[in-house]
């Protein structure tokens, strides 16, 4: 039986099921077509950007009739919000999604009733086990496409983080964890440190292939790499 998992929780629990295998659509790059007078064509311009792409899932219910609503208020209620998708022929990648609508609900029939729910995501599927916390050494060769990473470095006092030659400075109280994909700091207990960072967040993302990572001595520092393809 074909399934989906959203937030971590199969749709299973929630007693839908996938009419059919969702189709994924191939991720737009972000142009500007500019006309020139006296110019064939077009004149093409991109930032490197995607727009984000929308993954609908037509559920049906497979509780019984006296339990369809209950259940479906319950779904409504799984899907509020942002959260991690994996489709269930493709678990080793999860698409981050923005949010969620649902739309085309319909109750056939006393016993039968099925809804869309359209997934808005990220462009990007990321790799399940990239969302996991690594040493440095372990991610320093980067098969995939550019990645947008997270740091976790621990200790005190002032900290040069050095990425590719890109450098970061911090003073850091303890703990402090670098974003690069939201560009913001902050330390374990969620306070915004982004004031006592100086450097370029694009500076520390993973390039295609081999990577430097250094951090000052006394201190210590892990990676979330976020490995992603298109």
């Amino acid at each position: 039986m074909y399934n989906v998992s959203y937030k971590g929780i199969n749709c299973s629990n929630f007693g839908i099921i996938p009419a059919r295998r969702p189709s994924v659509p191939a991720p737009e790059i972000r142009v500007t077509e500019t006309e020139i007078p006296g110019r064939d064509g077009v004149l093409v311009e991109t930032d490197g950007c995607y727009d984000p792409i929308t993954i609908p899932v037509e559920f049906n219910f497979l509780v019984p009739p006296d339990e369809w609503m209950e259940a479906y208020r319950k779904a409504k209620r799984w899907m509020t919000g942002s959260g991690s998708l994996v489709l269930g022929d493709d678990t080793d990648y999860m698409y981050k999604v923005l949010y969620c609508k649902i739309t085309d609900t319909e109750r056939t029939s006393w016993r039968l009733g099925n809804f869309t729910a359209e997934f808005t995501c990220d462009p990007y599927s990321y790799l399940v086990s990239g969302q996991q916390e690594y040493q440095i050494s372990d991610v320093l060769s980067n098969p995939y496409m550019i990645s947008h990473p997270l740091y976790k470095i621990s200790g005190t006092g002032a900290c040069t983080l050095t990425v590719n030659g890109n450098e970061m400075q911090a003073t850091i109280n303890g703990d402090l964890t670098i974003d690069t994909d939201r560009m913001i700091a902050y330390n374990s207990q969620g306070v915004n440190q982004s004031a006592v960072l100086s450097g370029d967040y694009e500076g520390l993302y993973l390039i295609e292939g081999s990577n430097t990572i250094s951090v000052s001595s006394g201190f210590t520092a892990t990676v979330i790499p976020n490995w992603r393809e298109l």
